[in-house]
């Protein structure tokens, strides 16, 4: 069965930094395409981040450049979101997504694209 579980979500402050965990099971990420979303109370879902399948290339939506860093642990099947110096208009659901399609991350920012597999979401709050 192949499932994707977000951890690492909570309650943090303005300038705090939180990681967030993304376990596959099912199938093997290090064939796909992992990508970062988050979505906000009222606010369409948008791309965070994304680190392609091609080459490990590693993409991010000009609000997080410079503060949130991808990573996958190919062993541990795992994907990570570590998250620096956050704000309050950080504050969204953070879901993680696979894809074998997108291979080169081009699609993660179209939202009329659907990546394949998504997990459940993850809480991200923070206080100003």
């Amino acid at each position: 069965q192949v499932q994707l579980v977000e951890s690492g979500g909570g309650l943090v402050q303005f300038g705090g930094s939180l990681r967030l965990s993304c376990v596959a099971s099912g199938f093997i990420l290090d064939y796909y395409t992992i990508g970062w979303f988050r979505q906000a109370p009222g606010k369409e879902r948008e791309g965070v981040s994304c680190i392609s399948s091609r080459d490990d290339s590693t993409y991010y939506a000009d609000s997080v450049k410079g503060r949130f860093t991808i990573s996958r642990h190919n062993h541990r099947n795992t994907a990570y979101l570590t998250m620096f110096i956050l704000k309050p208009e950080d504050t969204a659901v953070y879901y993680c997504a696979t894809d074998r399609r997108d291979s080169d991350c081009s699609k993660y920012k179209d939202p009329d694209y659907e990546y394949e597999y998504w997990g459940q979401g993850t809480q991200v709050t923070v206080s100003s």
